[in-house]
């Protein structure tokens, strides 16, 4: 903007969600969860002849969150207070809950409205939160438990050798913690395909007792497990920092979170090494900043869970970050749903220092198969 220009401030004039159902390529499957499709929950907002995209892998009960509750107190506030905005929806659901479905559709909302905002000024969205990095580092993620060898060859060789992204995760906890036996074995293939160079997460979700947990990982030296990612549940704060405790990889959890103080109790508890942010969960960008600062009190890392097209802007402007999550199934989706995603080649994203917002462009006729509501 031109020095003494009239300083433009739009209204934000729309705000609607779309529910998209949209199948898995194979039967996934965790330590505690199976799925067969994913429900994506897309917000579009607009402003000033813009338009803001948001969204956030959730129940589709989200959308009606998201038009009967939040829109109506977002639409007319202007396009450029993301602060009164996202305190505006806290304030409107105080009786539904914050945590849980209501955290992830503030959350969609809050992104859709920061990456409008950028698009009114122009700038890419990392730009406009003031990043301190070109490059976010990544980590391959699937790995399912329901995957059999060979699937696992194919997708660990995929970004191990073409993509060279140099840290992978797979799924542990067969069966609710029972078949350790199978466990072992396939963390002991995953190293045999990925070779001694490469870093060796494992995310459990929960699905053990923090003892279990611990003589996995005691059992399994050779193998140099750097991430144990929520070896027991995310509730069991007493659990998370026993095992933290004992074993030398890193524990992480946070995925879950919704909101500030759900973050402070795990950092007072001593409980994980790296805190996991979910940009579609925790109450979007605006939240993120204040969880990252949180933790960075602490003297904690963050990590970015899933989500990565989402994720990647708030994280190249958070200076206590560690690595974000290239999750297979959202970034099937997400290559699906938009045009301008990014390449992982080399184990990094390189936010696109053109496009304005988050530089991505919904492929809308492509996707309407897909859509339910």
């Amino acid at each position: 903007m031109a020095t003494g220009a009239a300083w433009a401030d739009p209204a934000i004039t729309g705000l609607e969600a779309a529910v998209y159902e949209v199948p898995t390529d194979a039967p996934e499957a965790d330590g505690t969860f199976a799925w067969d499709s994913t429900t994506v929950v897309l917000v579009r907002v607009q402003a000033g002849g813009c338009e803001g995209l948001g969204w956030t892998y959730a129940p589709a009960g989200c959308a009606q969150l998201i038009t009967g509750l939040l829109a109506p107190v977002v639409t007319g506030r202007a396009a450029f207070d993301t602060g009164a905005c996202a305190l505006a929806m806290l304030q409107a659901v105080r009786n539904a809950n914050r945590s849980g479905a209501v955290g992830y559709a503030i959350s969609a909302v809050d992104c859709a409205l920061w990456d409008l905002k950028a698009r009114l000024l122009d700038v890419p969205l990392h730009r406009l939160l003031g990043a301190v990095r070109d490059r976010v580092d990544i980590y391959g993620s699937g790995g399912f438990t329901s995957y059999s060898s060979a699937q696992l060859e194919q997708q660990l060789s995929g970004w191990v050798e073409r993509e060279n992204i140099p840290r992978v995760k797979i799924k542990i906890g067969q069966d609710r913690g029972t078949n350790i036996f199978r466990d072992r074995e396939r963390m002991r293939q995953t190293r045999r395909i990925i070779g001694d160079d490469v870093e060796l997460f494992v995310d459990a979700n929960g699905a053990y007792t923090a003892k279990q947990a611990i003589r996995l990982l005691q059992s399994t030296p050779e193998l140099g497990v750097v991430w144990f990612e929520e070896p027991v549940s995310s509730d069991d704060l007493a659990g998370l920092r026993h095992v933290r405790a004992v074993v030398s990889a890193d524990v992480a959890a946070g995925e879950y979170g919704t909101d500030l103080y759900y973050f402070l109790r795990m950092c007072q508890a001593e409980a994980v090494d790296c805190l996991q942010l979910d940009v579609s969960r925790c109450g979007g960008i605006t939240e993120w900043q204040r969880i990252a600062a949180l933790a960075a009190a602490h003297g904690l890392q963050v990590s970015g869970h899933c989500a990565p097209h989402l994720s990647v802007h708030v994280a190249a402007a958070t200076q206590n970050f560690r690595h974000l999550e290239w999750f297979h199934d959202h970034v099937r989706i997400e290559r699906m749903f938009f045009d301008g995603t990014l390449d992982a080649q080399g184990g990094a994203l390189v936010p696109d220092s053109a496009a304005p917002g988050n530089g991505l462009t919904l492929r809308t006729a492509d996707i309407a198969d897909f859509r339910t509501r």
